[in-house]
């Protein structure tokens, strides 16, 4: 009778343990899930404050482009230089800050420019020619006049191929088809639809550049020598050396130096025998890219437009908006 009693206690007791053991384990898992909850629910504040920083940073930038009154914009104005901002930008939050980057559009290549009608834009193919035949690309005449044509040929509205250009039978061939545009691009990053531009070439590689941040679909057909990037520099007439290019750009950063008309290279240290055709250049930006990033309690979040300034800069038009 005691084995049995004691039997029974045995089993009693362990029962008890494997209850207590059930009840901590689900306790456990319960805190876990409940801290887990918290968590999430203090990153999804968060998020949402680190986006409303960055759309402070976005509004931030389209203020200092409409405060701009100059006739003109160069490299060494506050919409230029937004890193200061960017840097002082702590003290507008009780916590968080925002990291803000204006990029001029009009110091790029307007490639729908490249077709007018159904015909070349002469100035604008010599242009892109010149420019995609530039050593840092690393290709030769032929690739090169086949790929303009083929951007040719996705931008114009008829279907006959440009020299080695493609229409519409070469995309439908493809292992995966689709159709030859027709028009002009809606973003820059469409163009890596168009047959010969790969994702090397584009994007670029650890030896060499990448063609996008050259490259805008915004614009009249004009380059800002002003804001060009020093690559777009080194394109706009045959004869332009490296050091030209640097002479160019130490020349326009000298805030003695008048930048406002497009015309100030001709007096730019070896610059005497250089012709940059008047129609290709101008000094004036009215199309812009920003872009800026909230950071709250290890959380970023981003916002980029480009806006277009009207009515002497008194006016923006949001062209572009995407929450990244």
């Amino acid at each position: 009778m005691k084995k049995i009693l004691l039997n029974e206690r045995g089993v009693a007791l362990i029962i008890v343990i494997m209850m207590i053991s059930v009840i901590i384990a689900v306790t456990l898992h319960l805190n876990i899930l409940s801290r887990s909850g918290i968590y999430e629910a203090a990153n999804l504040g968060d998020g949402i404050k680190a986006t409303y920083i960055a759309k402070s940073g976005f509004y931030a930038g389209e203020a200092l482009l409409r405060e701009d009154k100059n006739s003109f914009d160069f490299l060494n104005e506050d919409w230029a230089r937004s890193e200061e901002l960017s840097a002082g930008s702590s003290a507008f939050f009780d916590a968080g800050r925002f990291e803000l980057n204006i990029e001029d559009q009009s110091g790029k290549i307007p490639i729908n420019k490249l077709v007018d009608g159904n015909k070349y834009n002469g100035k604008l193919k010599d242009l892109l020619t010149r420019f995609l035949l530039l050593p840092e690309f690393d290709m030769d005449e032929q690739q090169v006049r086949d790929i303009v044509d083929a951007i040719k040929d996705w931008i114009d509205e008829d279907d006959e191929p440009t020299g080695f250009g493609a229409e519409n039978i070469y995309y439908e061939g493809l292992e995966e088809p689709y159709a030859c545009k027709n028009a002009p691009l809606d973003c820059i990053d469409e163009i890596l639809m168009v047959k010969g531009i790969a994702g090397d070439l584009y994007y670029g590689t650890d030896e060499k550049p990448g063609i996008a941040k050259y490259l805008t679909v915004y614009g009249e057909g004009k380059i800002n020598i002003n804001t060009a990037p020093k690559t777009v520099l080194s394109a706009l007439a045959e004869g332009i050396t490296d050091e030209m290019v640097s002479n160019m750009d130490e020349y326009r950063r000298d805030e003695e130096n008048d930048l406002s008309g497009s015309l100030w290279y001709r007096k730019v240290q070896g610059m005497d025998g250089i012709t940059i055709d008047p129609e290709l250049i101008t000094a004036k930006s009215n199309i812009f890219r920003i872009r800026s990033t909230g950071y709250l309690n290890g959380i970023s979040r981003s916002v980029s437009g480009t806006i277009e300034r009207q009515n002497n800069n008194k006016t923006v038009r949001i062209l572009s908006w995407k929450v990244d």
